[in-house]
């Protein structure tokens, strides 16, 4: 019988992972800029999205969520391969800790603390004061193009919710790379021309 349960669990896995991938809840990239400080280049960028039930139900239960933002600033080479002047990427940690019954939300050293999800969510929302190139970084006289996106990232959910993440939209939240040019990022002025996104594979 053990024998029997065994094979029985491997064709439902194999069944499983032949299903094709669940399209995700889109996160929208409302905004994004690029502008000058001491340290270096600053992007500030708005999101909009609302967590899914589930998701909201994993979060609450103790499960945190970390959500990735990916920025990347390219030149382009007609005579080579795009030249890639700045490549970041942030992490922010969303979570419920029950005995303070709040919800925390964490990026390297820096944790703020709120009352309710959805004043944790607005400031996840609202991405401010992210250095994407330092002052040792050159740039030329031409005009770049800076992408973002930001999605959850199923890869660091429990084992259970990475396999269920690989069916169920309802674990999954992500954008598409919001493009934008940039005239001579060593002024660094307001975008002065935006693009739709290409659909690019994740």
């Amino acid at each position: 019988m053990s024998a029997m349960r065994g094979i029985a669990l491997c064709a439902g896995l194999v069944a499983l992972l032949l299903l094709p991938p669940a399209r995700a809840s889109e996160i929208d990239v409302r905004d994004a800029q690029l502008r000058a400080a001491e340290e270096g280049l600053m992007l500030d960028a708005d999101f909009d999205f609302e967590l899914t039930p589930r998701l909201a139900e994993v979060v609450a239960g103790g499960v945190p969520l970390y959500f990735r933002v990916d920025f990347e600033l390219t030149r382009r080479r007609w005579y080579w391969f795009d030249e890639t002047a700045a490549s970041k990427r942030l992490q922010l940690r969303l979570s419920y800790h029950a005995l303070s019954r709040q919800y925390r939300l964490s990026t390297g050293l820096l944790q703020q603390s709120f009352a309710t999800l959805e004043e944790a969510l607005n400031v996840l929302k609202h991405l401010r004061n992210w250095l994407v190139a330092d002052r040792t970084v050159t740039f030329s006289d031409a005009d770049y193009e800076a992408a973002v996106r930001m999605r959850l990232d199923s890869t660091l959910l429990p084992k259970p919710f990475q396999v269920s993440a690989l069916t169920s939209r309802e674990l999954q939240l992500e954008s598409h790379w919001k493009r934008f040019i940039v005239r001579s990022p060593r002024q660094v002025p307001a975008p002065v021309e935006s693009r739709e996104p290409r659909e690019e594979a994740r």
